[in-house]
């Protein structure tokens, strides 16, 4: 595989590395604002975890800090308009943000140094388009971490076939976009449970808004879509989180059991 990809034995140690960089790169801002994007789910969850110990230890100053979600389930009623879901449901990205983010993020630091509610952005179902605005205006995406889809390599929710010039909006979720989030999020049981919609940034919002992205790979059932992506050297709708390779700075992190035995 090309020398761009960057194995690590564990996930643990992908974890640490990732979380230190990304720290790193807070504290070279100084006092502007840090945008960083990140996904739900269980990709990133060794280096959100490491990034939580990593602050406390630092003593880290995380006011300035802007966490930018990719994407979130949305329902839509009889008149057509979309809405989220409950921020208590456990499945939302919402409650991922609140609980798996600001709140392990914040309990070993000071007040003053806290992750801010305010600071956890997510695109608007009602005016999803507003979102690629508000990122443009903040100056764009410090760093962007990215997760793939194991089945069909979607991205957010960009299910294949997402055009290159996608921008932030309300998308109808692929099927195996909706298997793959029960392998995500067991409490779903089936995914006939996973809704139907979610609103999620686009292809363009993640290549052309975002200065550095990190591609994220974890698992051994992530092995087709390190060949698939690893493959690419551009942006291929058919597998959507090649759109890596269209980000500025773009760097690939698997731990050994999604490179395979051969990386």
């Amino acid at each position: 595989m090309p020398a761009k990809l960057h194995v690590f034995e564990t996930a643990r140690d992908l974890g640490e590395q990732l979380a230190g960089e990304i720290l790193a790169a807070i504290a070279a801002k100084g006092d502007a604002l840090f945008l960083l994007g990140c996904p739900a789910g269980r990709s990133l969850r060794s280096t959100y975890e490491a990034f939580a110990r990593l602050a406390a230890e630092q003593k880290a100053d995380l006011s300035r800090l802007v966490i930018v979600m990719m994407d979130d389930y949305v329902t839509r009623d009889a008149a057509g308009r979309f809405a989220f879901l409950s921020a208590t449901d456990p499945t939302t990205c919402l409650h991922f943000a609140e609980y798996e983010l600001r709140q392990p993020i914040n309990s070993g630091l000071a007040e003053a140094f806290h992750l801010r509610a305010e600071n956890i952005w997510f695109p608007d179902p009602l005016d999803p388009a507003a979102f690629d605005t508000r990122l443009r205006q903040a100056g764009g995406i410090d760093l962007f971490l990215l997760a793939s889809g194991a089945s069909d390599g979607h991205v957010a929710f960009n299910p294949l076939g997402s055009p290159r010039d996608s921008i932030s909006r309300v998308i109808r979720l692929a099927d195996a976009t909706r298997q793959d989030n029960v392998v995500t999020d067991p409490a779903f049981g089936s995914a006939s449970q996973v809704p139907e919609y979610g609103v999620s940034v686009g292809i363009a919002t993640i290549a052309d808004l975002s200065r550095a992205a990190v591609l994220v790979l974890i698992g051994d059932d992530k092995q087709t879509a390190v060949r698939r992506i690893m493959a690419a050297d551009a942006y291929d709708p058919n597998w959507p989180s090649t759109v890596i390779w269209d980000c500025a700075g773009p760097r690939v992190y698997a731990d050994r059991p999604a490179a395979g035995a051969g990386a």
